[in-house]
């Protein structure tokens, strides 16, 4: 499966911005990305403080291109950069070697507290 990782710093961001965030992804980002042709499944990770993420795992490296190559021309707009005040600091293509589901299932939620 093809993967990409992007993501932003939040070291030195003004205060409230994590939250900020958790707030965007649960009210607009993860409605965008639920059911998105050519996306398995997207991860929203965060360190307050330290980074912000976004990791999308793709059905082929067609589909992850095109993704990447959208994102990354508008990169600087993006509602990410926006909140964070600041462009990614990371756009990373990968590899995902393998996803494994726990015996407690899979949990699909705009947010986790």
């Amino acid at each position: 499966m093809k993967g990409l990782t992007v993501r932003w710093s939040l070291v030195g961001a003004r205060e409230g911005v994590a939250a900020e965030l958790a707030s965007y992804v649960e009210g607009t980002s993860h409605a965008r990305f639920t059911g998105l042709a050519g996306l398995r499944f997207k991860t929203w990770r965060m360190r307050p403080g330290e980074w912000f993420e976004g990791c999308y795992v793709f059905v082929s490296d067609e589909a992850r291109v095109d993704f990447q190559n959208n994102f990354t021309a508008g990169a600087p707009d993006a509602p990410g950069s926006k909140i964070v005040g600041s462009s990614p600091i990371l756009i990373e293509a990968c590899e995902i070697v393998a996803v494994a589901e726990g015996w407690d299932g899979f949990e699909a939620g705009s947010r986790y507290e």
